[in-house]
């Protein structure tokens, strides 16, 4: 019962609206009250977390990439990638929906952010869609699950909090989500052209852009994808730290939407209190779940759990999937941070003493939370483009229910193949 009621106290706070640190925060130290008997203890290690937690330097990761990410939504670069891949392939049936896919994976290569790809492109490309004639469930399914390749494809916050985390290499997590991000992208695309032609009236109308015009939009991205190879190549040749990457990527960003004459003074400081307000959040639930994370030590439930397990003596690969299980379940009714912080400490200990890779299990973790963004009942991808783009939420999970079998696909790849998430970080210098 000691170790069970802050756990139960923690449950009942979420269900109640408590704000995700508080909750941590104040149920851990009850559980370390409980534990220990001792309210110094308590008072000490709430002392001390705040500061230990956030002096991490590897934390400066977090708000540079976000700052990016705010950068590149002012300057208008999501806008000129839709615009691009849009003219190229309008003459495609579905066209559109597969241009809003592309756009999605290359602006999450600059933002990192599922949520706020899926505002920024919701705004842009549902109203295109709808002009062409495209059904609503298609739209908003094209945008919801491709806003989730932000987790695969680096910068990735989640991957940079799991990698923080886990005391896993932020570089090789970061590089590792590459190809499984490319594979749900063309899987995506796949499974957008299939729908349109089992089903035509999704994606009624198809129109050719002139030429000049198609090259014109392609020269307006170069920006954007100087901005990805750059970001990528120094994460992958190891010149610089992630933290260094981020800080350069979001310098890039600014400057390239002023040279633009996008981004002016007040669209940066603006970028910039966003920056501060959404890196404050996070630096609370990661305060919050050191917290709780000491009581989960000093309960030593981690290592209860890894002992119950492996001494029932069940296939390393049935408890893999259990755990899949779970994380997709959760993940439907939790955003990918608290859910990360929150389960990683029961999980990694476990998946770890079972031999399997800690990069291929990031991997697999991420996998499982895009695909909770965008499921019912609470998938909160699909709310906010319910919300930005106007679409009857039962539409929006009726497109991401369909689509989102790219992701389950390239899951099960994942774990048949681990190889498709380790071989680029191998070949990392």
């Amino acid at each position: 019962m000691i170790v069970a009621l802050p756990l139960i106290a923690l449950v009942i706070a979420l269900l109640l609206g408590v704000p995700i640190a508080i909750a941590l925060a104040v149920c851990g130290m009850f559980g370390i009250w409980l534990v220990t008997g001792n309210f110094e203890t308590v008072l000490g290690i709430a002392g001390l977390a705040p500061y230990s937690t956030v002096a991490d330097y590897a934390l400066t990761t977090i708000p540079m990439f976000i700052l990016m990410a705010y950068f590149s939504a002012s300057s208008g670069l999501a806008k000129d990638l839709y615009t691009a891949a849009a003219n190229m392939l309008s003459n495609v049936r579905g066209g559109l929906a597969i241009a809003t896919v592309f756009a999605c994976g290359i602006f999450g290569a600059m933002s990192g952010a599922s949520v706020a790809a899926a505002s920024v492109m919701s705004k842009i490309a549902m109203p295109e869609m709808r002009r062409h004639g495209y059904s609503d469930e298609l739209a908003a399914g094209a945008i919801g699950v491709g806003s989730t390749l932000d987790i695969l494809i680096p910068p990735s916050i989640a991957m940079v909090i799991y990698g923080i985390a886990t005391q896993t290499s932020i570089g090789q997590l970061l590089i590792a989500g590459i190809l499984p991000g490319l594979m749900v992208g063309v899987l995506l695309a796949a499974m957008i052209y299939a729908w349109v032609w089992i089903s035509p009236s999704h994606a009624p109308s198809t129109f050719r852009v002139p030429a000049a015009e198609r090259w014109a939009s392609l020269l307006r991205v170069w920006p954007s994808l100087l901005l990805i190879t750059v970001v990528i190549a120094m994460l992958y040749t190891g010149v610089a730290t992630p933290s260094e990457v981020g800080a350069l990527g979001a310098l890039m960003a600014g400057v390239i939407g002023a040279v633009f004459g996008r981004l002016d003074l007040k669209g940066a400081l603006e970028a910039i209190r966003a920056t501060i307000r959404t890196s404050a959040m996070i630096f609370l639930i990661l305060i919050g779940a050191t917290i709780f994370g000491n009581f989960m030590t000093l309960s030593r439930i981690p290592h209860e759990v890894v002992a119950t397990v492996t001494g029932m003596g069940l296939n390393r690969w049935v408890v893999i999937i259990g755990i899949v299980v779970i994380y997709f379940v959760v993940s439907m009714f939790m955003d990918e941070i608290p859910l990360l912080l929150l389960t990683l400490q029961l999980t990694f200990p476990l998946v770890t003493s079972l031999g399997f890779d800690p990069i291929w299990f990031g991997v697999l973790s991420m996998m499982m939370v895009a695909m909770g963004l965008v499921f019912p009942p609470v998938g909160m991808v699909a709310f906010v483009v319910s919300a930005t783009g106007g679409v009857e939420l039962t539409k929006v999970f009726k497109g991401t229910s369909i689509l989102m079998m790219s992701i389950l696909v390239t899951t099960i790849l994942l774990m048949i193949f681990p190889e498709i998430a380790l071989w680029l970080p191998r070949t990392m210098k």
